[in-house]
């Protein structure tokens, strides 16, 4: 995986801290933007399951930014509960598309990432989605359903901070149906199997 430094870009609420990588061998000029878990529980973009994302979208030929939300890393503000994290979604992908003018855009999020990803994948026009260990009850508060774009969920049946219940009835109402994997064993952080992860997406997707 190619890595170049982190950058600071204008973002809504001050700087943010973004991280683009691309891919040794593209297929074609398409992006993975990644959003990091909860940043009032230690998230950040380079949380484990994050980079494990980012080097399986790199192996599928697609470049990758991984961001900080506001008042993590040296991304400034303040948590906001959501909202202002999808503001600094929107603000990254505008950033990506005059930078990069991407072919493609394929927007994943793990945990409370997920939650940014499909709040902001209809405005952004995304092409994929990928929900990693996706918090359903705040989607369900929000009224955050699917859309008919190629959607990915994946969740481990040992989820002791997500329920893998709630998780696979969310998906089983959703109008537009997504490829739903449950990994048997695995807990929120898939601690022991984030190869068996890349795996799956690369399966799924390659």
């Amino acid at each position: 995986m190619k890595t170049a430094n982190t950058q600071l870009i204008a973002g809504p609420a001050g700087d943010l801290e973004i991280l683009v990588t691309l891919a040794k061998k593209p297929q074609h000029n398409a992006f993975a933007v990644i959003c990091h878990p909860h940043p009032l529980h230690g998230g950040t973009m380079n949380n484990k399951v994050v980079y494990i994302l980012a080097r399986t979208f790199n192996e599928l030929g697609l470049a990758t930014l991984r961001f900080n939300f506001r008042g993590v890393g040296k991304s400034t503000g303040q948590f906001d509960n959501g909202k202002g994290e999808t503001d600094d979604l929107r603000a990254v992908v505008n950033w990506l598309k005059n930078k990069y003018a991407p072919s493609e855009l394929w927007l994943a999020g793990f945990s409370f990432g997920s939650e940014i990803a499909l709040r902001g994948h209809r405005d952004l026009n995304a092409n994929r989605l990928l929900l990693v260990a996706p918090p359903v009850e705040r989607f369900q508060a929000e009224n955050l359903p699917l859309s008919k774009i190629p959607t990915l969920v994946i969740q481990g049946d040992k989820d002791e901070i997500v329920s893998p219940t709630a998780v696979s009835e969310w998906v089983k109402t959703q109008a537009h149906q997504a490829e739903y994997i449950i990994m048997p064993g695995a807990e929120h952080f898939f601690h022991g199997r984030l190869n068996e992860l890349r795996d799956v997406i690369l399966t799924a997707w390659g």
